[in-house]
């Protein structure tokens, strides 16, 4: 990822869109900073992607925020490892899969809160391994 990422650099990324995918990008990023306390967020403008992790590297990535005309998408990493029993992960991908979000009210979704906590899971594991 090219920058790391504030509030002010993902209002530009957002700048081009409509208002509803500016209002929803932002609502997106609210959500993932609650979500995933002590994430670094990093903008890569050329690329119109905000990624979330703990560190530069595509390993290290919890999730990531891809506007388009129709709405968000949201990117989660490793996604293919992860417990999916509501199928909404979309993708077919080896490793990356991903959620549209249309509208705010999709963030409140039980299902999309319970994969980016498995995602959370899955890194903590994979940094516990790493100290060993």
């Amino acid at each position: 990822m090219a920058s790391t990422g504030t509030k002010k650099a993902v209002t530009d990324l957002l700048a081009s869109y409509s208002p509803e995918v500016r209002s929803l990008g932002m609502a997106t990023r609210e959500f993932l900073l609650e979500m995933i306390p002590g994430v670094m967020e990093q903008v890569d403008v050329k690329s119109k992607v905000v990624g979330y992790g703990f560190g530069t590297g595509y390993k290290d990535m919890v999730c990531s925020i891809m506007p388009n005309k129709a709405g968000i998408t949201l990117g989660i990493g490793w996604a293919t490892e992860l417990p999916d029993p509501h199928k909404i992960l979309e993708g077919s991908g080896k490793v990356h899969r991903h959620v549209k979000l249309k509208s705010k009210s999709d963030l409140e979704a039980p299902a999309l809160k319970a994969i980016l906590k498995a995602a959370m899971e899955r890194r903590e594991k994979i940094a516990a391994k790493s100290k060993d």
